[in-house]
């Protein structure tokens, strides 16, 4: 039987490369997927690929009412939500801090930070009206250590950590887990095209070949850690960081000579 019948899941940044294989894998277990994206024309491509028990909505998580509708149009067509998914992110192309524009710095910390912080916000009631559920926000490796040209980037993703431990202790006694997962670098086009006004993509800083797992992550790697966090077999699981990058967070693994 498919592990999330019954169940409704809504996927911020739905249309992204780890965002459509979240929604996808979502789909084929047998929840209902609420796709929340600012891309209407792919999102709505990719409800009618699924079909039945799929839905794009309009979303931009850096608005407090456009959250609300959200809200409001998943319970409407499926009756409840049970699980959301911070998915939806920004880059900000290299740059010194002394070179980072303040809007730029504005725009990378209302998406990854605000809104999360909305996210948890307006679905919070939503999740205790259906009985307790779970969020999973995305955030990243570089929330775990400093990375030179990032710095809006890396703050955003520093400030999910604690924003995800705090969300924890508030809703736990409501049945509610919250957990972040840290995916490193992963072969998507958000890792391997350049971010707005940028020339290099961020693969570019980033070789595999030290990595203790010489490649880059897929999404798929990255969705089936989703999906045991947000399934029963987590059920005692709450204001945990999952890091999931390959081992690029150990340093260079040792070399072997081949036989």
């Amino acid at each position: 039987m498919p592990r999330f019948t019954n169940q409704t899941v809504l996927v911020t940044g739905g249309t992204g490369g780890q965002g459509a294989s979240h929604v996808r894998a979502l789909h084929a277990e047998g929840a209902n997927v609420v796709i929340g994206d600012i891309d209407a024309q792919r999102g709505a491509g990719l409800a009618a690929e699924l079909g039945g028990g799929a839905r794009f909505v309009d979303l931009d998580v850096s608005r407090e009412e456009s959250w609300a509708a959200a809200i409001a149009e998943t319970e409407k067509a499926f009756g409840a939500l049970n699980i959301l998914v911070n998915n939806a992110g920004v880059q900000n192309p290299p740059a010194l801090i002394e070179s980072t524009q303040r809007t730029t710095w504005a725009r990378i910390l209302d998406v990854n930070l605000t809104g999360t912080f909305l996210g948890i916000k307006t679905a919070a009631p939503a999740l205790r009206r259906a009985g307790g559920g779970a969020i999973v926000n995305i955030a990243s490796t570089m929330g775990i250590g400093g990375t030179a040209l990032y710095a809006p980037y890396v703050a955003s993703k520093w400030a999910v950590r604690g924003l995800t431990q705090t969300a924890a202790l508030e809703l736990g006694r409501d049945n509610i887990r919250v957990n972040a997962i840290h995916p490193g670098v992963v072969a998507t086009p958000f890792i391997t095209e350049p971010a707005a006004g940028s020339h290099a993509p961020i693969a570019d800083f980033y070789s595999p070949e030290p990595f203790a797992v010489p490649r880059l992550g897929q999404p798929a790697d990255i969705t089936a850690l989703l999906l045991f966090l947000i399934s029963p077999h987590a059920a005692f699981i709450t204001g945990a960081e999952y890091v999931i990058d390959g081992g690029l967070l150990l340093g260079p693994a040792l070399q072997r000579e081949a036989a």
